[in-house]
């Protein structure tokens, strides 16, 4: 489990309960999942395990764990595997996309495996996952990219996923062009 996991989940869970009868999982749901997914693609960019492998593991073993009073079974599980899933079946598309973003004189290789894996998974939910509104993908992502860095990462995260939306959405995010500064100009 990565050190600092169990307060990005504390921090940023979703205190109020679901109404009964809505349907689907909530947000806290989806955040958890977001969580365990950047754990378990961490597995897989260090050659532990494959994406199937770590998603069963997970499903199976990992997510009835609690951790610091944090249950973690408390996901969306089709968040997760998707995330998990996608994010490995699209690495180098993703990885393409996300060097085009950065600012001169960066380069995604030079990045933080984790900053990788964050930016990825952000970006993948931008292209692949239409019913998850831009605004809330970037906002996720930014918040757990602030569990695990100061502030210059989180900003950088901001930026490339926010270009990346524009660039995806425009007619979600059509207040301003995906041009101008690139996003690691923070």
């Amino acid at each position: 489990m990565l050190e600092t996991e169990e307060s990005y989940v504390s921090a940023n869970a979703d205190s109020r309960p679901q109404r009964p009868g809505a349907k689907g999982p909530g947000p806290d749901r989806r955040r958890q999942a977001r969580l365990a997914a950047v754990q378990a693609l961490y597995q897989v960019e260090l050659g532990e395990m494959t994406a199937d492998r770590v998603v069963t593991e997970f499903l199976e073993y990992r997510l009835e764990e609690t951790i610091d009073g944090v249950q973690l079974g408390r996901i969306d599980r089709g968040l997760f595997g998707d995330l998990v899933k996608g994010v490995v079946a699209h690495r180098a598309d993703l990885i393409d996309s996300l060097s085009g973003a950065l600012a001169a004189g960066w380069s995604f290789e030079r990045l933080e495996r984790l900053l990788q894996i964050i930016m990825m998974c952000g970006l993948f939910e931008l292209a692949h996952r239409p019913t998850t509104p831009a605004r809330t993908a970037i906002h996720e992502y930014v918040d757990l990219a602030k569990a695990f860095f100061d502030d210059r990462e989180p900003r950088m995260v901001n930026g490339v996923l926010d270009h990346m939306a524009r660039t995806l959405r425009p007619e979600e995010l059509g207040d301003r062009p995906a041009g101008g500064t690139k996003a690691g100009d923070v």
